[in-house]
């Protein structure tokens, strides 16, 4: 069984009544009859352990930073995503493979290995694209009311334990600057492309193990 933020929220709602409803009945046990002491014990251990056996019995574990790996899953290879965007900067490569890692370490715990993993990603790049937007007409002439960055991702997802999560995707964020900005003045904005680029991470992410 697979458990998604949904179906976990309804699970824990359950097992919150469950154990509300067994531990007033043990209450009224108790106070009822001392002679029901006893049972209303053996009432509230049955009741913990069964909403404990409910929780573990799924297949898949589901943890509140919003993963759903499956517990035989153990480690994550990601391969240098190759920078192919024409216009892309040469620290692109290492920087979004260096991000892409650090996320996915900071976000499971999974142990990170050079190849091989339980779940393996690589791609590469294929677009950097920085271009006028918001055309304006002033005095009958076009003229940028912003420019924009545009960068694609080609990410390929293989989960050696299920091959039927794998997923092959063009990935894609956006965002605009003033129309003073240049290109020289972007690619140096290490926030900027960090949101980018965590925009990018987090859709794999989502599609990867969190299965949103």
């Amino acid at each position: 069984m697979t458990w998604n933020k949904h179906s976990f929220s309804k699970l824990l709602a359950v097992s919150c009544w469950l154990l509300a409803f067994c531990s007033d009945t043990a209450r009224k046990l108790s106070a009822n009859s001392s002679q029901f002491s006893t049972d209303a014990k053996k009432l509230s251990a049955i009741s913990c352990q069964l909403i404990a056996l409910f929780l573990l019995s799924g297949c898949s574990v589901y943890s509140f930073s919003g993963t759903n790996i499956d517990p035989t899953i153990k480690t994550i290879s990601i391969a240098t995503f190759a920078n192919n965007a024409s216009n892309g900067p040469s620290f692109l490569s290492q920087q979004f493979t260096e991000n892409f890692k650090d996320y996915f370490q900071r976000n499971t715990s999974l142990k990170l290995v050079p190849r091989d993993g339980d779940l393996q990603f690589e791609g590469q790049i294929l677009a950097y694209d920085f271009a006028p937007a918001a055309i304006q007409q002033a005095n009958g002439v076009d003229q940028a009311g912003a420019n924009q960055l545009t960068i694609q991702v080609r990410v390929k997802f293989t989960n050696s334990k299920d091959p039927k999560q794998d997923f092959e995707q063009t990935l894609q964020t956006t965002r605009s600057f003033p129309a003073t900005r240049d290109i020289a003045s972007v690619n140096s904005d290490q926030t900027a492309l960090n949101e980018l680029f965590r925009n990018l991470i987090t859709d794999a992410f989502n599609k990867s193990v969190a299965n949103w």
